[in-house]
């Protein structure tokens, strides 16, 4: 009898614990993310009378994604067609879910700024069977062989016309003099991010090799320099330890190098305390957000890369009409438009795992307070009202 209910408590606790442990199961990671449950959706997005574009972007926070989506939200209804704009608060399963529910709502092209640009492939695969054509938008879908296209500026370069700005300003060409430099780089799980900082490194490198550049905090590597999500607030916090640890009242620092202007908001806050704008330091950004246009004139921040979405825009509009209508354009996309701007067609460099992703790659511009006016008021991208800069969408 002992026996009996020795095994039946046994087997009792080994049910207690196996249910408790479910109880507390961690959520998953990006990494054990549940594969999206395909679900059986009819390729009806063409046969209601309408021609519906859907627009997802990772979220509102950054300045330059609310312009995005401002930009091809106007070019596509300015053409006629149905615009659905969702925006993901920078959490992938809430992109997934809004990429869901626009193939689902009848999208007929999907344009996609994605937060996570490997974590996309199992949705990716339900516009697949749902006949949905996919253009990456600014960020490089990785890791997906149903991406048809990639529209963005040549990103390398952002990082090495930052590079080039350092070089200029610290007279690197000729002096014999040591400049102290640290590196402020993007979000780790932007595939941009690595372009911007890879860029900049590989135009600097020589200077490091050379002795006239050194980062006294020895942070160098993308991931160590790293900031999550853009945060400027961490961009700020990692600064602050860098400059009460490595850099005393009698040692300068000349430069930082910062991938974009959210990261340089911080970077600036951070240097506030301990530099004056008559001793200033040398804050690269990119993007050219109303903050940072003000610094710049200020002197605050030395440059911006600027990027103008709205030929982004323009050139993601003409490549989506080629393909609702089923042709997959090469070179011709761009020597048929009428775009006023330099624009490249890649077949070689972008490789998300799975593909070579034909690329429409747009150049970007050195912002300065020399040019500042001519680059971003005359061409109207901004302008100026009685609460101050405002930028316009067109």
């Amino acid at each position: 009898m002992k026996k009996i209910v020795s095994a039946i408590l046994v087997i009792a606790l080994v049910a207690i614990c196996f249910f408790a442990g479910s109880l507390v199961r961690p959520k998953a990671t990006v990494e054990e993310a549940a594969p999206v449950e395909q679900p059986v959706i009819t390729d009806t997005h063409s046969d209601d009378g309408r021609t519906v574009i859907g627009i997802s972007m990772p979220d509102r926070l950054l300045e330059r994604w609310n312009k995005d989506g401002a930009y091809l939200r106007a070019q596509f209804e300015k053409r006629g067609y149905e615009v659905l704009l969702r925006y993901s608060n920078n959490l992938i399963d809430t992109q997934v879910d809004g990429i869901l529910e626009m193939i689902k709502e009848g999208a007929d092209l999907l344009v996609i700024a994605a937060v996570d640009g490997a974590a996309l492939s199992d949705v990716l695969n339900v516009a697949k069977a749902s006949n949905v054509p996919v253009i990456a938008y600014d960020r490089l879908i990785m890791d997906s062989d149903v991406v048809d296209y990639y529209v963005s500026f040549d990103n390398y370069k952002v990082g090495v016309l930052q590079a080039e700005y350092v070089i200029r300003v610290l007279n690197l060409m000729y002096t014999e003099e040591t400049k102290r430099i640290e590196f402020v780089s993007g979000d780790p799980v932007d595939n941009n991010a690595k372009f911007f900082y890879q860029g900049a490194k590989d135009t600097l490198d020589p200077f490091f090799k050379d002795g006239k550049l050194v980062s006294l905090s020895g942070q160098l590597g993308f991931y160590e320099t790293s900031t999550s999500q853009w945060s400027t607030d961490l961009a700020q916090q990692r600064l602050q330890i860098i400059l009460n640890s490595y850099y005393p009242d009698n040692v300068r620092l000349d430069a930082v190098l910062c991938a974009n202007d959210s990261t340089a908001l911080g970077a600036v806050r951070a240097l506030e305390s301990d530099y004056t704008s008559a001793n200033h330091v040398a804050v690269t950004g990119q993007d050219a957000d109303i903050a940072n246009i003000y610094n710049i004139i200020e002197g605050t921040q030395g440059m911006t890369v600027f990027k103008a979405l709205r030929e982004e825009s323009v050139v993601t509009v003409a490549l989506g009409e080629y393909l609702l209508k089923g042709i997959y354009p090469g070179e011709e996309l761009i020597s048929s438009s009428d775009f006023d701007f330099k624009c490249s067609f890649n077949t070689t460099d972008y490789d998300n795992g799975k593909k070579i992703v034909s690329s429409y790659l747009l150049e970007p511009i050195t912002v300065t307070k020399d040019n500042i006016e001519k680059q971003l008021f005359e061409s109207g991208y901004y302008r100026r009202n009685s609460a101050g800069l405002i930028y316009a969408a067109k």
